[in-house]
C-alpha cells in the first residue's frame, strides 16, 4: 500500500513537500489532512477475475501476474482457462499462484463454492474482477424472455453473486478492491442490442451504489467501461430468438471494425485505474469520446452516433 497526504490550507498559505507524497508537486501545508491510499498491487495480493478463458479476463491475468499477484481464475470453458493457467505457469520470473475454477456465474451455488475454494487454496483475496460476460443481439420485439433472462443471468447476476460471495472475504483483508466490468453500453443504449444494455447499466447502477456504501472502508470500488476491445464477444453473441441473421451479421462486422483497442491494453488500462483508486475507468479513446457525447446530449446523442455508424459503415 503506497500513501500519501495532502491538505488544504487554511491558516497557513505556504507551500511544502511532503515525503514519499504520490504527487510530484509541492501541496498546500495544513493541520486538515486528507490521506489518500493506493492499492499495490504485489506478491501478497490474491486477485480473483471471472471470465478468464480468453479476452480482457485472460490479458488481466497476465497483466495481474506480471505485478507478482497469485491468481484465482473463473470460467465456464475448461479447455480455454486451462491454456490461460498454463500460459501463466510458463511465464519467466513469476512465483505466483495460480488455480483454475470452472464456474458458471450465472448459478449462485456454484459461486459460493468458487468463493471457498479460494480462500481454501489461498487463503484470503483482496482484488475481485467480475468481467465475465455474454452478448446478445436483437431488439426487444425480437427477444425472447428466455434470452433475456440467460443474459442477465450471467452478466448481471453473475456479477451480483461475485461481490455478495467475496465482499466478506475482502472486507478480512487490510484492504480490497471491487472491479466490476460494465460496458460504454452502460453509458448509452444503441438500437439492436437492448438487453445487453440493461445489463450493463445494471452493473453500473450497482457498482456505483456499492461504492458510496463502502465509502470509508478498507474496500474500493470501481466499474470499468470498456470501448471497442478487439475480443471474441460479439462473434460468440447469440442472436435473439426472433432476431433478424442479416442484421446480426452487421452488428457483428461494424463491432469487429470499431473494435481497436486490445485486449493487452485494455487490461493495462484496468490495473493502472485499479492502482490509482479510479472510481470509474474508461478503456481506450472511443469509450472517452462516447461518454463525451453522451453529457453533451443526455437525451438525442444516439442521433449524432447513429450518423457517424452510418458514415464509418459505408
Amino acid at each position: 500500500m503506497g500513501s500519501g497526504e495532502w491538505g488544504i490550507g487554511m491558516e497557513n498559505s505556504f507551500l511544502i513537500p511532503i515525503p514519499h507524497s504520490p504527487f510530484p508537486f509541492p501541496i498546500p501545508h495544513s493541520p486538515f489532512r486528507i490521506r489518500l491510499e493506493f492499492m499495490k498491487i504485489d506478491h501478497a495480493t490474491v486477485a480473483v477475475v471471472t471470465g478468464a478463458a480468453s479476452g480482457i479476463g485472460r490479458a488481466l491475468a497476465v497483466r495481474l501476474a506480471q505485478e507478482g499477484a497469485s491468481l484465482a481464475l473463473a470460467d465456464i470453458r475448461a479447455a480455454e482457462l486451462n491454456e490461460t493457467a498454463r500460459r501463466l505457469k510458463s511465464m519467466g520470473g513469476s512465483s505466483s499462484k495460480v488455480t483454475e475454477h470452472v464456474v458458471d456465474v450465472s448459478d449462485k451455488e456454484r459461486v459460493a463454492a468458487f468463493a471457498r475454494e479460494v480462500v481454501e487454496a489461498h487463503g484470503r483475496a483482496h482484488l475481485l474482477i467480475n468481467n465475465a460476460g455474454v452478448g446478445l443481439f436483437g431488439t426487444v420485439e425480437q427477444l425472447s424472455i428466455e434470452d433475456i433472462e440467460w443474459l442477465m443471468g450471467v452478466n448481471f447476476w453473475g456479477m451480483v453473486y461475485g461481490v455478495k460471495h467475496f465482499l466478506p472475504v475482502l472486507r478480512r483483508q487490510s484492504e480490497g478492491h471491487i472491479v466490476n466490468v460494465s460496458s460504454v453500453f452502460g453509458i448509452v443504449a444503441p438500437v439492436g442490442h437492448s438487453a445487453y444494455v440493461a445489463s450493463k447499466f445494471a452493473v453500473r447502477g450497482f457498482t456505483e451504489a456499492l461504492r458510496h456504501e463502502l465509502a470509508g472502508s478498507p474496500v474500493k470500488v470501481s466499474v470499468v467501461h470498456p470501448g471497442g476491445v478487439k475480443t471474441s464477444i460479439a462473434d460468440n453473441a447469440r442472436p435473439g430468438a426472433g432476431a433478424d441473421r442479416a442484421a446480426v451479421d452487421r452488428e457483428r462486422a461494424i463491432f469487429n471494425m470499431a473494435a481497436r483497442t486490445s485486449p493487452e491494453k485494455a487490461a493495462d488500462r484496468i490495473v493502472r485505474g485499479v492502482s490509482r483508486d479510479e472510481e470509474r475507468i474508461l478503456v481506450g479513446v472511443d469509450a472517452w469520446m462516447i461518454d463525451r457525447i453522451q453529457r453533451w446530449a443526455p437525451v438525442k446523442y444516439w442521433r449524432l452516433m447513429g450518423k457517424l455508424i452510418e458514415l464509418l459503415t459505408k
